[in-house]
């Protein structure tokens, strides 16, 4: 006599049928032309998970490894199911503790399509040595509605014996969420690799992607000499100079060039310029003077200037940029030894010459200038 359950409900089948050996899990529905409905197993052990892929039985994988759950594929319906599962019960591993049954519609989501369309779904539990039916289990008709997977029910084991119980649990993330669920790997997406020269026909009731093969062992490459160590670079501990925001321009006007030489290019950026003789004030210069500028200690950023005399220090070197800002006179000029001179640049030469000369003799003195060393550190 078979056993009618409710959602929740269980039965124990030994009991139904003392010597029970092999069941019959049939899972049958009604629905709407256009869906297309596939029933699986899975083989969980006592973490609720399946030990493997191989595990996983649907119609890509028609048996478990053991051989001891199989598939009766989509050969259409048999009798009052739709679909078969046949499990003999004394062939399940004994780390399998429960097999589950789901039944998915295939591209539900896509398709607009739900459990809410299905209509008498069932599923049942026979003997299948006498045929008897044992325990049936029907779901509530309009208790479903955007479900795209369903478990119906599961066998698990009660001590020595083997029991049934009503699930009715849905999904709306289709067979993937049960998947995920249950700790099945066969349908993440596989890494495409190299792109085969003619693609495999696809089978005839394919739904999902073949168990994952293992791939050959790979080739170990050989060993490749470590690189040599590389010197930390020192940190400079220093300050940089001031600098200044560059000047706006009013619309309309020509950009300001550097004040070193105007060849350069925009003066966009404004630094502290300390004339070698003179007080020093901000000017706009380019980018590569406004460096230069910052990192020389004054005045030896400044170019040399003819006639007068230029202190003598080493690392820093002159680079030779023409001095801007002051234009050469135009008036009446005066040659000697074959260069010219204009009568401005001879009268301010003899009025710098008395502080020249101060500043030279300060320049040969004995006394030093303090000098700050940037130190730097090397991490170990």
């Amino acid at each position: 006599m078979s056993v009618p359950l409710t959602k929740g409900g269980n039965v124990a089948l030994g009991r139904q049928a003392p010597g029970l050996s092999a069941v019959t899990v049939g899972l049958g529905w009604q629905a709407n032309t256009g869906y297309d409905l596939d029933a699986s197993a899975l083989l969980c052990d006592g973490s609720g998970k399946v030990p493997s892929d191989e595990h996983f039985v649907f119609f890509n994988n028609l048996s478990s490894p053991d051989g001891s759950v199989r598939h009766s594929g989509a050969g259409g319906p048999v009798g009052p199911d739709d679909q078969q599962i046949q499990v003999d019960l004394d062939r399940v591993p004994a780390d399998v503790s429960k097999i589950v049954f789901p039944v998915s519609l295939y591209e539900g989501a896509a398709r607009g399509q739900s459990f809410g369309q299905v209509h008498r779904a069932h599923i049942r539990v026979s003997d299948r040595h006498g045929g008897a039916e044992l325990a049936r289990y029907d779901l509530a008709a309009g208790g479903l509605s955007n479900e795209t997977a369903l478990v119906f029910g599961e066998l698990y084991r009660h001590g020595t014996e083997w029991k049934f119980r009503a699930v009715g649990q849905g999904y709306a993330s289709g067979l993937a969420g049960i998947a995920a669920d249950y700790g099945v790997n066969v349908l993440r997406a596989p890494d495409p690799g190299p792109e085969p020269a003619t693609p495999p026909a696809a089978s005839a009731g394919t739904h999902l992607p073949q168990p994952a093969v293992a791939a050959p062992p790979a080739v170990a490459a050989p060993p490749v000499a470590a690189p040599a160590p590389v010197a930390p670079t020192p940190t400079l501990l220093s300050t940089p100079a001031p600098t200044y925001p560059g000047s706006p321009q009013p619309p309309g006007s020509s950009p300001v060039t550097c004040f070193f030489d105007p060849d350069h290019g925009p003066g966009a950026t404004m630094v502290t310029w300390s004339p070698q003789w003179g007080v020093a004030r901000p000017v706009q210069a380019c980018g590569g003077c406004a460096q230069r500028v910052q990192t020389t200690a004054p005045p030896f950023y400044t170019a040399p200037q003819p006639g007068y005399p230029q202190p003598m220090q080493q690392g820093y070197p002159q680079q030779g940029y023409p001095q801007q800002g002051y234009p050469a006179p135009h008036g009446d000029q005066q040659h000697q030894g074959g260069r010219r001179f204009g009568t401005g640049a001879l009268i301010g030469a003899g009025a710098a010459g008395l502080v020249g000369g101060a500043l030279l003799n300060e320049a040969l003195s004995d006394d030093e200038p303090d000098v700050v060393v940037n130190n730097y550190y090397e991490e170990e």
